[in-house]
């Protein structure tokens, strides 16, 4: 597209594990998000129709997606629902941000939107934290390129875990709890699996400003991280929380599909 006065509206759609979120994006401006669990797909017609027909044309349906059976279901309400296709990055549309990579295509697209919005933000090297269902803790550097991360388990896939595999162990919901020591089994899994969120996000900060050669910029994300971080105005890693981070990201590699 060679002119870009009339800046098409974007359904962005970030298809995760557990959760599909929608918002519309025109430029920098965004929207509410929207959410649908994984388990409630029956919803998507009415829920695409909704936020769809609103947007004014031109417009566009776009996606990242770590799911492909999320995706297909997707795919198959808005065809029926909209009479409209949806356009997947990675699939139709090119990965938003060069990474350092030897195959960038086998990274969740949810990280590399994320990564892309928040240097975007930013404008300088940083940490992307999401806490979602699993936890993705990546790098960009001073240039935008992406260097790539560490996942590990989320608060509620580690909940399950210990759940699972220790006969003696309840199943508790991560909450914020007390300090240590914990004085009950509850209080003391809570606490623990807090504790290896944060520490896994400062040890992977730490290696990445040995890396960078500088401390990074670091900016949080995902359903967990209010929970993990806290009010990053009183802690001394996280500089912001930006929930609709990734939504951001999936329509920045549409309009950057634009104008290449």
């Amino acid at each position: 597209m060679n002119d870009l006065s009339e800046i098409p509206g974007v359904l962005a759609c970030d298809i995760g594990n557990s959760t599909i979120k929608f918002a519309h994006v025109n430029g920098d401006e965004i929207g509410d998000v929207t959410s649908c669990r994984v388990g409630e797909l029956t919803r998507l017609g009415r829920i695409l129709t909704t936020l769809w027909e609103p947007l004014p044309a031109p417009k566009a349906l776009v996606a990242a997606s770590v799911n492909p059976a999320a995706c297909k279901a997707l795919e198959a309400a808005a065809s029926h629902s909209l009479q409209a296709g949806i356009l997947v990055i990675g699939r139709d549309l090119p990965l938003p941000i060069d990474t350092d990579l030897p195959h960038p295509e086998a990274v969740g697209a949810d990280r590399l939107c994320a990564a892309v919005a928040a240097f975007d933000q930013l404008g300088q090297a940083c940490v992307v934290a999401d806490f979602g269902t699993a936890i993705t803790i990546d790098c960009v550097n001073e240039q935008g390129i992406f260097l790539g991360g560490a996942i590990l388990p989320g608060l509620a896939m580690s909940a399950d875990a210990l759940h699972d595999k220790a006969a003696q162990l309840p199943r508790v919901d991560p909450a914020a709890s007390a300090s240590l020591p914990g004085k009950d089994t509850t209080e003391a899994i809570q606490i623990g699996l807090l504790a290896a969120a944060r520490g896994a996000l400062r040890e992977c900060i730490e290696a990445f400003a040995k890396q960078l050669g500088h401390w990074p910029l670091v900016i949080c994300t995902g359903g967990d991280a209010d929970l993990i971080v806290g009010d990053p105005q009183h802690n001394d890693l996280v500089q912001a929380i930006v929930p609709d981070l990734a939504l951001r990201g999936v329509a920045m590699a549409y309009y950057r599909s634009l104008v290449k």
